[in-house]
């Protein structure tokens, strides 16, 4: 990575920039914390929706509100110095109108400071997706699995297992592709159809749970941290920080029952 790119925040730009090139790195995160931690090493940060299952232990993405979605984008732009931070718009901030889209899309980006944000849907979005561009909001799509349709998905099922599934999800990457999106998150689709759609857009495609060959790839943090209760099968957890997590307060706990917590040196002493 250049000096340059280095010293500014990503943009936009700078992702649609890597289509075929350098693969995009991402993760998820909604603290300021692990934000820090992400900046050293992703070229975008997505504040996703996910919180809501993540943080709130919600069964779905649905219940996430505008609110809930700006607060944590704050903190990760307090966290981070210079990935791109991309901020999910919840259900029923954008699907009404172009111009309830809008409105709300530059809520978040005036309140946040974020450089871009995410919104699911294929076809049907994409008047809404050119709306927001041509008036100056960066848009990350979101085809395939679209989890805050889950209810008439029936659930979280792989897509475009058939031909008319995939011709559907075609039609939908080509729509919001040419209606200005930046890039779009192929989630949960078969990995040959994932693959036929990078090569078949002029955008980054960002994977999960889709092909290796997409442009870039993402996972929710603590689904890859085993932190998450319920993982989906194509995770592949780097790290179990549950159970490290489960070990240190099991001792804590340990140490306080048996009245051997702080140590004698770690105890404020009044000056006699």
């Amino acid at each position: 990575m250049s000096a340059e790119l280095m010293k500014r925040r990503l943009t936009a730009v700078d992702i649609l920039n890597r289509k075929g090139a350098k693969p995009v790195v991402s993760l998820t995160a909604y603290h300021a914390h692990t934000a820090a931690i992400l900046d050293q090493f992703v070229d975008f940060i997505l504040v996703g929706d996910s919180l809501g299952m993540v943080m709130h232990g919600l069964d779905s993405t649905v219940p996430v509100t505008l609110d809930m979605m700006i607060l944590q984008g704050k903190a990760v732009m307090r966290g981070s110095n210079h990935a791109l931070v991309v901020v999910d718009m919840p259900f029923g901030s954008y699907e009404e109108s172009p111009a309830v889209a809008f409105r709300n899309a530059a809520r978040i980006l005036k309140e946040t400071g974020c450089g871009a944000i995410k919104l699911e849907g294929g076809r049907y979005m994409a008047e809404t997706v050119k709306f927001l561009v041509e008036r100056g909001i960066p848009v990350m799509g979101h085809i395939g699995l679209t989890p805050q349709s889950f209810n008439t998905l029936g659930g979280f099922k792989v897509q475009g297992r058939d031909a008319e599934g995939a011709e559907s999800i075609k039609d939908d990457a080509v729509a919001i592709a040419e209606a200005g999106a930046f890039a779009i998150v192929v989630e949960g689709v078969v990995e040959p159809l994932a693959r036929e759609v990078t090569q078949l857009i002029k955008i980054p495609t960002i994977g999960i749970g889709a092909s290796a060959d997409c442009d870039g790839q993402i996972l929710v943090l603590e689904d890859m941290l085993g932190l998450s209760p319920r993982v989906p099968k194509f995770v592949r957890r780097f790290g179990n920080l549950s159970s490290h997590i489960e070990d240190a307060v099991r001792s804590y706990a340990d140490e306080v029952r048996a009245r051997t917590f702080p140590d004698d040196d770690t105890v404020y002493k009044p000056k006699k």
